[in-house]
């Protein structure tokens, strides 16, 4: 069973990280970023409650977020390993998923670390509707306020390791495998 996490700014990769890491793990590739902006796309409730927030560049409340994931985490493809990319962002977030995985919790969470300055431009490069210069200085300092505490939470659990996101998709591929393989 291969239950990893994958932390780190908008833009520092994790996407394209994750989509390496499920082809060389054979696990699903589990994203609230992707689930949600798919409810905006098709008018359900959650993406008409959800739009107004992410356009903003706010984070959707955790626990809607919480009730997603659980039941995604449901799913029968789920029950031998996953790939969490965007989730948890926030304290309650990170012990709901604790709570949720009892008795046997995550066995990696990969931080890829990449500077501010970058995942800015990277982030205006691909051009999505809410990735405005506005919205990102504003997921930019969430991630600060909200997120970034994440790293102590499981490294307090001894389950964190940095990854240096910059580079070729390889290099930082080659980089959070070895870090998964050391790690669990």
């Amino acid at each position: 069973m291969t239950r990893l996490v994958i932390l780190g700014k908008q833009g520092a990769g994790k996407g394209t990280q994750c989509a390496l890491l499920v082809e060389h793990y054979g696990i699903p590739h589990i994203s609230t970023g992707d689930m949600l902006r798919a409810a905006v796309e098709e008018g359900t409730d959650l993406g008409l409650r959800a739009r107004a927030t992410m356009e903003a560049g706010e984070l959707v409340s955790d626990e809607l977020i919480l009730g997603i994931v659980e039941e995604r985490l449901a799913h029968q493809d789920a029950q031998l390993g996953f790939l969490l990319d965007g989730f948890p962002r926030t304290d309650t977030q990170a012990q709901g998923l604790i709570a949720m995985l009892a008795p046997n919790g995550i066995d990696v969470a990969i931080d890829i670390s990449v500077p501010d300055d970058v995942v800015t431009e990277r982030m205006l490069a691909r051009g999505r509707d809410d990735d405005t210069p506005d919205a990102i200085q504003r997921r930019l300092e969430l991630y600060q306020a909200e997120t970034a505490p994440l790293l102590e939470f499981f490294s307090s659990r001894g389950v964190l390791t940095s990854v240096d996101g910059l580079g070729t998709e390889l290099e930082v591929q080659a980089r959070v495998v070895d870090a998964i393989e050391k790690n669990r």
